[in-house]
């Protein structure tokens, strides 16, 4: 299942906890959400939708296992404004009340302290330069041009001298940043540990009007 590639077991749950009872039936509905992965838009996104579409078996365990409310509540905040960018709504069967909250056994989002913020900054820049730090790739873009749809969190100094990070972005082959210094992108992300951090970043191609349309979606968000 290329959704949850490399998501840590190897044995899954059949009938899933969305009802699918075939393989060929989860592999057909788990490939329309693949797309939402490369959004980038919460780090536990492939845990959350994996723990549904190819629930984890455990044979001491007899009852599936499913996310608590919480991490549907972490991911959905964060990837919703995305999706409803593009046209489409939070699906009913992923409703976060109807997962385990409080002290039941469930499958949590990480800690407090690491978990990501929904996306409230939001810019179309051009890349003037980024270098990796750390194994984080840091990403200055070009004061001219630079067009900001939301800037929450922004200070002034940032306004002025911006720095953005993609964390683990060193190694990152990422083909929105491939051709380098003077790529114009239409980026998404969040304040995390007193850095601007990204979290979806596309390519602008001029008159594309599915970019146009996000364009357009994102000046209205309330975030």
């Amino acid at each position: 299942m290329s959704l949850c590639h490399g998501v840590g077991y190897s044995e899954m749950r059949l009938p899933n906890l969305l009802g699918h009872d075939t393989m060929k039936e989860a592999l057909q509905q788990a490939a329309s959400w693949v797309p939402l992965l490369t959004k980038q838009c919460h780090r536990e996104t492939k845990k959350f939708l994996c723990s549904l579409f190819a629930p984890v078996c455990i044979s001491q365990v007899e009852e599936p296992i499913f996310p608590c409310r919480s991490l549907c509540e972490a991911v959905r905040d964060s990837c919703l404004p995305v999706m409803a960018a593009f046209g489409f709504p939070w699906p009913e069967m992923l409703n976060c009340s109807r997962f385990p909250g409080g002290n039941e056994l469930c499958i949590p989002p990480v800690g407090p302290e690491d978990q990501e913020q929904p996306p409230r900054e939001a810019l179309k820049m051009t890349i003037k330069s980024f270098s990796g730090v750390g194994g984080d790739l840091k990403v200055i873009p070009e004061l001219r041009g630079r067009t900001l749809y939301k800037q929450a969190s922004w200070s002034e100094e940032e306004r002025k001298k911006p720095v953005l990070w993609l964390p683990e972005g060193e190694a990152c082959s990422c083909e929105e940043l491939a051709e380098g210094p003077g790529t114009v992108v239409l980026a998404m992300g969040h304040r995390l540990s007193n850095r601007l951090v990204l979290s979806w970043v596309r390519r602008w191609k001029h008159g594309e009007k599915e970019l146009k349309r996000f364009s357009r979606a994102v000046r209205k968000l309330q975030c």
